[in-house]
């Protein structure tokens, strides 16, 4: 393997996403973990284990998935970047930490590998029902960011923009990927270090008797301190002040949760991540993500050929959803169809935002494995009709 002189991978390589998602977070800066194995998961953190030591850092397996939400927080506030990896029942355990980071804005990373369920499912194969969990699976009004990479590559670079996101909101960010985009192999490019961009921690300038754990800066989000540096510092998941102690009142309640939602509108406003093409004539838009895009492509692609001006959609960055740039193509497209390993989830969101203005198409599947894409193509020409 090639490796700068920091350990980390650099050039051409043939890799599956849990691994190109393992040197995603090595290079962007990660040098903690705590997991428990879980399948498709578990190839991330094995990856890691073994290549930690070449970079100077630690791999904890914990005796299960509650344990290693919590442990990875408790080294982001000693100064380390972080994340866990799981899959189904366990990302179900890790709610209550998904909400726990949200609260106490720990930026941090949880990567979910998506399996057929519900409950134990179907451990070795695809789905993509853990969408709405992942936005609405702990309790609570809060913010957190979603990306779904549909390639090995993607698996690389977005866990490289995940943390990074992290870092400039403070807030949990979840990898979504599925169980194909984490098993298949191709080609991935790791540039040199120079050429990546790292988002660091914004520590504070401000001296320890000026400092506020919670104090909003301009854009809404708050420095950050390491444990252990002579700053006296205070968390808590309960409603809190700019301090960090609580405060149960009615009016903090109010300033603390709007924070923390509204911090994320400049992502969700212009900077939602999403990939589009043919859309400039496009009658029909198949708006998809992960696993599903790809076979979306091909139906894309055989309706074109039947003369049905299809256009694609996908969505690389689900939550905050990307809002504005669906409601400019509501108006003037008749139809959205939305292929799914579910039934029915992001559709919704679809449908919320197109507000009767087109059809709304949803392409269901219970997963196991991926759509036919005639099956999504017979949507395209039903919807142009």
């Amino acid at each position: 393997m090639q490796a700068d002189a920091k350990g980390v991978l650099t050039g051409v390589h043939f890799l599956d996403g849990d691994h190109a998602c393992c040197e995603g977070t090595l290079a962007a800066g990660a040098r903690f973990s705590a997991g428990y194995p879980i399948t498709p998961s578990t190839e991330v953190v094995e990856r890691f284990a073994q290549r930690i030591p070449t970079v100077g850092g630690v791999f904890i397996q914990m005796e299960d998935e509650l344990a290693a939400s919590i442990a990875i927080q408790g080294a982001v506030w000693g100064g380390a970047k972080a994340f866990t990896v799981t899959s189904g029942p366990g990302f179900s355990l890790m709610m209550e930490h998904i909400g726990y980071a949200a609260m106490t804005e720990t930026p941090c990373v949880f990567v979910n590998v998506q399996r057929g369920g519900p409950s134990t499912g179907l451990p070795t194969l695809p789905a993509q029902a853990d969408m709405m969990q992942a936005k609405w699976g702990s309790h609570g009004d809060y913010g957190i960011v979603a990306l779904c990479p549909n390639s090995p590559q993607e698996c690389f670079d977005l866990t490289i923009t995940g943390f990074n996101i992290s870092e400039e909101f403070r807030v949990p960010v979840l990898m979504m990927l599925d169980e194909c985009v984490g098993h298949m192999t191709e080609k991935v490019v790791i540039p040199e270090a120079e050429h990546l961009e790292i988002t660091p921690r914004r520590y504070t300038k401000l001296p320890p008797e000026e400092f506020k754990l919670y104090e909003p800066r301009e854009d809404m989000v708050p420095d950050m301190v390491r444990a252990g540096t002579g700053y006296r510092f205070h968390m808590t998941g309960l409603t809190h002040d700019e301090r960090g102690y609580p405060s149960m009142n009615v009016e903090t309640q109010d300033r603390s949760v709007r924070r923390l939602v509204d911090k994320l509108k400049p992502f969700s406003n212009g900077r939602a991540l999403f990939e589009t093409e043919d859309l400039d004539d496009a009658e029909v838009v198949v708006v998809s993500y992960g696993i599903t895009s790809r076979v979306a492509q091909r139906a894309i692609q055989l309706a074109r050929a039947q003369g049905i001006k299809a256009g694609k959609f996908r969505i690389i960055s689900a939550w905050p959803f990307p809002d504005q740039a669906l409601d400019e193509l509501a108006g003037r497209v008749k139809a959205f169809v939305v292929p799914e390993l579910n039934l029915g989830q992001m559709v919704h969101e679809v449908a919320r935002v197109v507000a009767g203005r087109a059809k709304v198409i949803p392409v269901s599947h219970a997963g196991g494995t991926v759509h036919n894409p005639e099956v999504i193509l017979k949507a395209i020409v039903e919807a142009a009709r």
